[in-house]
């Protein structure tokens, strides 16, 4: 397989308005209203069960399948709105990538074939050649082409932490997403593997439009465009990144960003 050059391609926004959220006896989001820009990465912060999964859960739609689960209000990516009556949710789900705090590399199936999944799911008739050229494109835009080319075919199991979670970021980039949601997805990794994550995620500008939860104030600073703050199921702030980091306006939010609460 040949090394591919990878083009730039269109992402769209993503806007939330006013999207609430919860069960049938609690709310978890409270008419939540933010824009993630294209092609940029949004950061959401706050502290433990202040709502930032869900958020992310609501936006391809997989919050609804919990028992009790309500969501009103509308998620729009680019053009298309997510809770339209006539959204496909599977279409939906094709557009929007996402990756989970832990590694979750399919541990049956080979590096190769944890990429070639989903393309296989959305395209049965794939030739094998453009089947190889979209896995080998998926692991580059991933960081990981030139560590695992030499062992394609053996186990996903088998490549360290970091290694696992770029594998399952390059797996949700195969399919090409607009959007890339990521729940805490450094969360379990040592300091290199975080490093490494954090310059993909850096190097994914004009893409793809990524969202990400984090608890980690250094690593929002660092690599988000945007920042949105999170509190109670309500956005306190979105700004920025700099501007909410240096020249917060609400006070909750410099007591949080300072260390003082969460």
């Amino acid at each position: 397989m040949n090394e591919l050059s990878l083009a730039a391609v269109a992402a769209p926004p993503v806007r939330l308005g006013n999207l609430s959220a919860g069960f049938a006896d609690r709310s978890v989001l409270r008419q939540i209203t933010v824009e993630a820009p294209a092609g940029r990465v949004l950061a959401i912060v706050g502290p433990s069960g202040c709502g930032k999964s869900t958020v992310l859960r609501c936006i391809n739609r997989l919050h609804e399948l919990d028992e009790g689960a309500f969501v009103s209000g509308d998620v729009s990516i680019g053009a298309f709105s997510a809770y339209s009556p006539r959204a496909d949710v599977i279409a939906l789900r094709r557009r929007v990538g996402m990756v989970f705090q832990r590694p979750t590399p399919f541990v049956t199936l080979s590096v190769f074939d944890n990429v070639a999944s989903g393309l296989r799911a959305q395209r049965r008739s794939l030739p094998p050649s453009e089947l190889e050229g979209l896995v080998e494109l998926a692991l580059q835009r991933a960081g990981l082409w030139r560590e695992v080319v030499d062992r394609l075919f053996g186990s996903a199991m088998a490549l360290s932490g970091g290694q696992q979670q770029r594998l399952c970021i390059a797996r949700a980039l195969a399919v090409q997403p607009d959007v890339l949601l990521l729940d805490e997805p450094t969360a379990s990794l040592d300091p290199m593997g975080t490093q490494r994550i954090e310059e993909l995620l850096y190097d994914l500008r004009d893409t793809v439009t990524v969202i990400m939860v984090t608890h980690n104030m250094q690593q929002a600073a660092r690599i988000s465009d945007v920042t949105a703050f999170l509190l109670d199921g309500r956005v306190v702030e979105c700004a920025p990144t700099r501007q909410l980091f240096t020249t917060p306006t609400d006070a909750r939010t410099e007591a949080y960003i300072t260390g003082r609460f969460g």
